[in-house]
C-alpha cells in the first residue's frame, strides 16, 4: 500500500488507493460487487437531486418524509422500500425504472 505522510509527518493512504489495495481480495471484491446496485442508484438520485439544486430538506418536504430520511438513504444506511425509492426519484424529476436480467 502507498502511504503518504502529511507535513506534521502523519502517515495517511488515500481512499481510492485502500480499495485498490482491497479488491485484490476475492472476498472483498465478491461483497463490495455485490453492493454496487445500490450505491449505483443512491448515486444517481443524489446526482439529479443536486443538479436541480434541491436541498435535503426540500426533497423530505416533497417526499413527505424527514430530512434525516434522505440523509440516511443518501448516505447508504438501511434498505429502503421500492416505495420510498419511487417517491425520491419522482420528486427529483427522475424515472425509477426496475430491471431484472440472468446473471
Amino acid at each position: 500500500m502507498k502511504y503518504r505522510k502529511t507535513k506534521n509527518g502523519v502517515e495517511y493512504i488515500t481512499l481510492s488507493d485502500w480499495r485498490r489495495e482491497q479488491m485484490r481480495d476475492p472476498e472483498f471484491r465478491k461483497a463490495y460487487e455485490a453492493l454496487k446496485p445500490k450505491y449505483d442508484l443512491v448515486r444517481a438520485i443524489l446526482d439529479a437531486r443536486i443538479k436541480r439544486g434541491v436541498t435535503q430538506s426540500e426533497l423530505a418536504r416533497r417526499v413527505g418524509t424527514t430530512q434525516s430520511a434522505i440523509a440516511r438513504f443518501e448516505s447508504g444506511v438501511g434498505n429502503p422500500t421500492l416505495d420510498f425509492i419511487s417517491r425520491v426519484s419522482t420528486a427529483v424529476g427522475a424515472r425509477l425504472e426496475v430491471r431484472i436480467s440472468r446473471s
